[in-house]
Protein backbone atom coordinates (compact mmCIF):
# COMPACT_ATOMS: atom_id res chain seq x y z
CA UNK A 1 0.00 0.00 0.00
CA UNK A 2 1.37 3.28 -1.05
CA UNK A 3 1.79 5.82 2.04
CA UNK A 4 0.38 9.22 1.35
CA UNK A 5 3.54 10.69 1.36
CA UNK A 6 4.50 8.69 -2.08
CA UNK A 7 1.29 10.04 -3.83
CA UNK A 8 2.40 13.05 -3.60
CA UNK A 9 5.52 12.84 -4.83
CA UNK A 10 4.00 10.43 -7.91
CA UNK A 11 1.81 13.44 -8.83
CA UNK A 12 4.20 15.71 -8.02
CA UNK A 13 6.86 14.54 -10.26
CA UNK A 14 4.96 14.11 -13.72
CA UNK A 15 3.65 17.71 -12.90
CA UNK A 16 7.15 18.42 -13.44
CA UNK A 17 8.37 15.67 -15.99
CA UNK A 18 5.61 17.76 -17.96
CA UNK A 19 6.68 21.10 -17.20
CA UNK A 20 10.15 20.18 -18.68
CA UNK A 21 9.09 18.93 -21.58
CA UNK A 22 7.31 21.91 -22.43
CA UNK A 23 10.67 24.26 -22.23
CA UNK A 24 11.91 25.35 -25.48
CA UNK A 25 15.43 24.99 -27.52
CA UNK A 26 16.37 28.66 -26.40
CA UNK A 27 15.60 27.49 -22.53
CA UNK A 28 17.58 24.84 -22.43
CA UNK A 29 20.58 26.47 -24.01
CA UNK A 30 20.41 29.40 -21.80
CA UNK A 31 20.13 26.99 -18.68
CA UNK A 32 22.70 25.13 -20.12
CA UNK A 33 25.46 28.04 -19.82
CA UNK A 34 24.19 29.05 -16.29
CA UNK A 35 24.19 25.23 -15.26
CA UNK A 36 27.79 25.14 -16.30
CA UNK A 37 28.85 28.55 -15.27
CA UNK A 38 27.43 27.60 -11.28
CA UNK A 39 28.89 24.29 -11.56
CA UNK A 40 32.21 25.60 -12.15
CA UNK A 41 32.26 28.18 -9.39
CA UNK A 42 31.33 25.58 -7.15
CA UNK A 43 34.25 23.37 -7.90
CA UNK A 44 36.38 25.79 -7.51
CA UNK A 45 34.39 27.12 -3.99
CA UNK A 46 34.98 23.68 -2.84
CA UNK A 47 38.64 23.19 -4.17
CA UNK A 48 37.38 20.14 -5.55
CA UNK A 49 40.09 18.01 -7.50
CA UNK A 50 37.45 15.16 -8.35
CA UNK A 51 33.76 15.60 -8.61
CA UNK A 52 31.01 13.04 -9.40
CA UNK A 53 28.41 14.15 -11.87
CA UNK A 54 25.78 12.57 -14.05
CA UNK A 55 25.26 12.86 -18.24
CA UNK A 56 22.21 14.55 -18.44
CA UNK A 57 18.96 13.49 -20.02
CA UNK A 58 17.34 15.43 -22.89
CA UNK A 59 14.80 16.82 -20.28
CA UNK A 60 17.33 17.93 -17.79
CA UNK A 61 19.29 20.73 -17.26
CA UNK A 62 22.11 20.07 -19.10
CA UNK A 63 25.19 18.90 -17.35
CA UNK A 64 27.02 17.46 -20.59
CA UNK A 65 29.16 20.66 -21.12
CA UNK A 66 30.12 21.02 -17.56
CA UNK A 67 31.44 17.63 -17.75
CA UNK A 68 33.57 18.55 -20.87
CA UNK A 69 34.88 21.33 -19.44
CA UNK A 70 36.03 19.62 -16.29
CA UNK A 71 38.08 16.81 -17.87
CA UNK A 72 39.72 19.35 -19.84
CA UNK A 73 40.43 20.88 -16.65
CA UNK A 74 41.99 17.89 -15.34
CA UNK A 75 39.51 17.45 -12.91
CA UNK A 76 38.65 13.71 -12.39
CA UNK A 77 34.74 13.39 -13.52
CA UNK A 78 33.21 10.16 -12.02
CA UNK A 79 29.65 9.55 -13.81
CA UNK A 80 27.31 6.71 -12.41
CA UNK A 81 26.13 3.56 -14.11
CA UNK A 82 22.94 2.23 -12.77
CA UNK A 83 22.70 -1.39 -11.87
CA UNK A 84 19.79 -3.58 -11.50
CA UNK A 85 20.38 -4.19 -7.36
CA UNK A 86 19.67 -0.28 -6.89
CA UNK A 87 23.24 0.07 -6.91
CA UNK A 88 25.43 2.55 -8.38
CA UNK A 89 28.92 1.52 -10.40
CA UNK A 90 31.19 4.38 -11.64
CA UNK A 91 33.25 5.39 -14.38
CA UNK A 92 35.74 8.34 -15.13
CA UNK A 93 34.76 10.65 -17.73
CA UNK A 94 37.22 10.87 -20.06
CA UNK A 95 37.43 12.96 -23.21
CA UNK A 96 35.72 10.69 -26.06
CA UNK A 97 32.18 11.85 -24.58
CA UNK A 98 31.24 8.07 -26.09
CA UNK A 99 27.83 7.43 -24.09
CA UNK A 100 25.85 4.14 -24.39
CA UNK A 101 22.25 3.67 -22.90
CA UNK A 102 21.80 2.06 -19.50
CA UNK A 103 19.19 1.37 -17.39
CA UNK A 104 15.58 3.46 -17.90
CA UNK A 105 17.22 4.47 -21.26
CA UNK A 106 19.62 6.89 -19.27
CA UNK A 107 22.78 7.73 -20.70
CA UNK A 108 26.09 6.46 -19.41
CA UNK A 109 29.61 6.36 -19.82
CA UNK A 110 31.36 3.69 -21.63
CA UNK A 111 34.86 3.24 -19.59
CA UNK A 112 35.99 1.06 -17.05
CA UNK A 113 33.59 0.12 -14.10
CA UNK A 114 34.24 1.06 -10.41
CA UNK A 115 32.10 -0.10 -8.46
CA UNK A 116 30.20 1.26 -5.62
CA UNK A 117 32.64 2.84 -3.40
CA UNK A 118 34.73 4.51 -5.81
CA UNK A 119 32.60 7.65 -5.36
CA UNK A 120 33.72 7.78 -1.91
CA UNK A 121 36.64 9.68 -3.04
CA UNK A 122 35.10 12.57 -4.29
CA UNK A 123 35.19 15.87 -3.08
CA UNK A 124 31.39 17.17 -4.51
CA UNK A 125 28.69 15.18 -5.49
CA UNK A 126 26.37 16.66 -8.35
CA UNK A 127 23.52 14.49 -8.70
CA UNK A 128 19.95 14.98 -10.73
CA UNK A 129 16.62 15.93 -9.25
CA UNK A 130 12.97 16.94 -9.57
CA UNK A 131 12.79 19.06 -7.18
CA UNK A 132 14.50 20.44 -4.07
CA UNK A 133 12.96 22.39 -1.16
CA UNK A 134 14.70 25.14 1.23
CA UNK A 135 15.54 22.55 4.11
CA UNK A 136 17.40 20.75 1.36
CA UNK A 137 14.87 17.54 0.94
CA UNK A 138 14.78 16.28 -2.48
CA UNK A 139 12.33 14.62 -4.88
CA UNK A 140 14.09 12.19 -7.10
CA UNK A 141 12.41 10.37 -9.85
CA UNK A 142 11.80 7.52 -7.63
CA UNK A 143 14.50 4.61 -8.07
CA UNK A 144 16.34 5.35 -4.75
CA UNK A 145 19.91 5.41 -6.79
CA UNK A 146 21.38 8.66 -5.01
CA UNK A 147 19.21 8.11 -1.55
CA UNK A 148 20.87 4.43 -1.12
CA UNK A 149 24.19 5.93 -2.57
CA UNK A 150 24.68 9.30 -0.14
CA UNK A 151 23.00 7.44 3.20
CA UNK A 152 25.69 4.46 2.56
CA UNK A 153 28.85 7.03 2.54
CA UNK A 154 30.85 6.93 5.76
CA UNK A 155 31.82 10.62 4.86
CA UNK A 156 29.66 12.04 2.54
CA UNK A 157 31.25 14.91 1.16
CA UNK A 158 28.96 18.14 -0.12
CA UNK A 159 25.92 16.61 -2.35
CA UNK A 160 24.35 19.30 -4.25
CA UNK A 161 21.52 18.72 -6.70
CA UNK A 162 20.83 20.54 -9.98
CA UNK A 163 17.35 21.40 -11.52
CA UNK A 164 15.52 24.07 -13.24
CA UNK A 165 14.95 27.64 -10.93
CA UNK A 166 11.05 26.91 -10.91
CA UNK A 167 11.46 23.64 -9.05
CA UNK A 168 12.69 25.25 -5.74
CA UNK A 169 9.80 24.88 -3.79
CA UNK A 170 9.10 25.65 -0.12
CA UNK A 171 8.30 21.69 0.90
CA UNK A 172 8.46 18.57 -0.15
CA UNK A 173 6.93 15.47 0.97
CA UNK A 174 9.76 13.40 2.91
CA UNK A 175 10.18 9.68 4.16
CA UNK A 176 12.38 8.03 6.10
CA UNK A 177 14.84 7.14 3.46
CA UNK A 178 14.91 10.20 1.51
CA UNK A 179 18.80 11.60 1.88
CA UNK A 180 18.88 15.57 2.25
CA UNK A 181 20.94 17.61 -0.20
CA UNK A 182 23.63 20.28 0.89
CA UNK A 183 22.83 22.69 -1.93
CA UNK A 184 20.69 23.70 -5.16
CA UNK A 185 22.38 24.53 -8.73
CA UNK A 186 19.81 26.34 -10.66
CA UNK A 187 20.66 27.97 -14.26
CA UNK A 188 20.83 31.44 -12.09
CA UNK A 189 22.07 31.03 -8.62
CA UNK A 190 23.67 28.34 -6.01
CA UNK A 191 21.76 28.20 -2.83
CA UNK A 192 23.93 26.63 0.01
CA UNK A 193 21.35 24.80 2.66
CA UNK A 194 22.56 23.26 5.99
CA UNK A 195 20.50 19.84 6.25
CA UNK A 196 20.15 17.54 8.11
CA UNK A 197 21.66 14.22 7.74
CA UNK A 198 19.83 11.24 8.92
Amino acid sequence: MSSEAEQQKRALRAELRERRQLLSDAQREAAASGIAAQLDALVEEHGARSVSCFLSTTTEPDTRGFVRDAVARGIRVLLPITRADGLLDWAVADDTEEISEGLYGLPEPTGEVLGPIAVNDVDLMIIPAAAIDRTGTRLGWGRGYFDKTIGSMEKCPPVYAVIYDSEVLDSLPREVHDQPVDGIVTPTQTITLSPARN
